[in-house]
């Protein structure tokens, strides 16, 4: 049974308009079937559906440059559209070209997942009592509140992996597995672009990560992979304070020094994007196991240059060093890690938090567009959360609030905020002022929080 296809256009030959395409791929890495998707947008097949976690910035060779052709009539995605980055996706949203259906990255590939299992409904619990439950069969289960979240089918999967034999038997590398096998099971036809074609029996068994029978076609990349090309990620400037009232506050390195020591030994760890990815700075040989959404467990500190592997990276897309014990699978088996409660703590950013214990981290905007990413499922397998931010917005605005004023991520699932000015723990039913910065009083911080609060008896300065 040979499965290998001469091009990706004769892999693409009998794609029809209004199919449904996922595109497999996390964040920065280098895994995207560039070559199919380049085929596609130039056969320029129309009123296509696409299922991916995110689209891109504006020209990059993935779903991006469908949208900015016109070909995507609807998206089921983590990520349509990023803060301060104007994209086609974004633009064909707005006017209502392109209709968007965002779905929390675990919940998306766990509906791919039933897909391809015969499964057509399940019940979870991640999008329990945000946005995303409106209009959705809701049952309660033990006292607890589940949504039903239907099935994903899927006709063409455009997957890129390692290697690949004749037979579709695929080899993917690293962290690279992602949403791709989930893709694939779900699909009518799944097409995998390898770097690497090899005969029956040339990959051992044991490397087998998605067997040939979820496999229809394989194709030899007209993309090689050139390490050298490998994206980067960009600098931040230098960390300096924000200032309240002429007085420094903590920097964005303080935040994450200070939230890495509310960690316990012995933890499972999931760090956000932005502050929170920091925070793994500061837990160099402590008894701590890192977990990243896009299939990776055992992680140390960010890497670059000459260093860099380019199947080793977080969900943020950063560049990793793995620490002895560490594993890859893949995004069901991540998120399954997650709700099922087998992290113990994950820290996340957020636009906002409420006196309830709620947070708001993924859109200033609707429930329309946006970048969920996986955090929604991340919290709702009842882990403990630890919420680093800047105190105040950019205008000077309270991220303390009474009530979010943006959509919410979860509800009363925050245990610790840390921010440049104080340290707050959930206490029964309101937070309990802990800590402040060196220089800020207790009614410093008040003054700044719009929620109400309590403060320690033993308040203390931040070290």
């Amino acid at each position: 049974m040979d499965k290998v296809v001469a091009s990706p256009q004769a892999a693409l030959a009998d794609l029809k308009e209004g199919d449904t395409v996922a595109l497999g791929g996390f964040s920065v890495g280098h895994r995207f079937a560039l070559s199919m998707i380049t085929a596609l947008r130039d056969k320029g097949t129309k009123n296509l559906t696409l299922v991916c976690n995110s689209m891109g910035a504006p020209g990059e060779l993935r779903g991006q440059i469908l949208a900015e052709n016109k070909q995507v009539k609807k998206l089921i995605a983590a990520f349509s559209t990023r803060p301060g980055m104007p994209t086609a996706t974004e633009d064909q949203i707005v006017s209502g070209e392109m209709d968007v259906e965002l779905v929390p990255q675990g919940t998306l590939v766990e509906r791919c997942r039933a897909g391809g299992a015969g499964i057509p409904a399940f019940y979870s619990a991640t999008v329990a009592g945000t946005d995303l439950e409106k209009g959705k069969e809701i049952r309660e289960f033990d006292g607890r509140r589940y949504v039903l979240e239907h099935a994903i089918k899927i006709d063409y999967a455009l997957l890129r992996a390692h290697r690949a034999d004749r037979a579709g038997n695929v080899q993917f590398r690293g962290g690279s597995q992602n949403l791709s096998p989930a893709f694939a099971k779900a699909a009518r036809i799944a097409i995998v672009e390898v770097d690497e074609i090899v005969e029956v029996g040339e990959i051992p068994p044991e490397l087998v990560t998605l067997p040939g029978i979820f496999v229809q076609r394989v194709v030899k990349s007209t993309y090689p992979f050139d390490p050298k090309q490998t994206p980067q990620s960009k600098r931040r400037p230098a960390d300096k304070p924000r200032e309240y009232a002429g007085k420094p506050a903590l920097t964005r390195e303080g935040i994450a020094k200070r939230a890495a020591a509310v960690v316990r030994d012995g933890s499972y760890v999931n760090l956000g994007t932005g502050i929170p990815t920091m925070v793994s700075n500061f837990l160099e040989g402590r008894d701590v196991v890192l977990h990243a959404e896009n299939g990776v467990l055992g992680y140390g500190k960010m890497v670059s240059g000459d260093q860099v592997d380019p199947d080793y990276y977080n969900a943020s897309g950063q560049y990793i060093e793995l620490v002895p014990g560490a594993s890859f699978f893949d995004s069901v088996t991540s998120f399954e890690m997650a709700r099922g409660g087998h992290i113990d703590t994950v820290i996340l950013g957020a636009y906002e938090v409420d006196q309830t214990g709620s947070v708001a981290n993924w859109s200033v905007h609707d429930a329309k567009r946006g970048g969920i990413g996986g955090a929604m499922d991340l919290i709702s397998g009842r882990t403990e959360l630890v919420i680093v931010m800047e105190h105040c917005d950019s205008k000077g605005r309270p991220k303390l609030k009474k009530k979010c004023k943006y959509p919410l991520t979860g509800q009363g699932c925050v245990s610790y905020v840390v921010t440049d000015l104080a340290l707050l723990k959930w206490n029964k039913d309101r937070f309990e002022l802990l800590e402040t910065a060196p220089g800020f009083s207790a009614e410093d911080v008040i003054a700044l929080t719009e929620m109400e609060v309590s403060v320690s008896p033993q308040l203390k300065s931040m070290a």
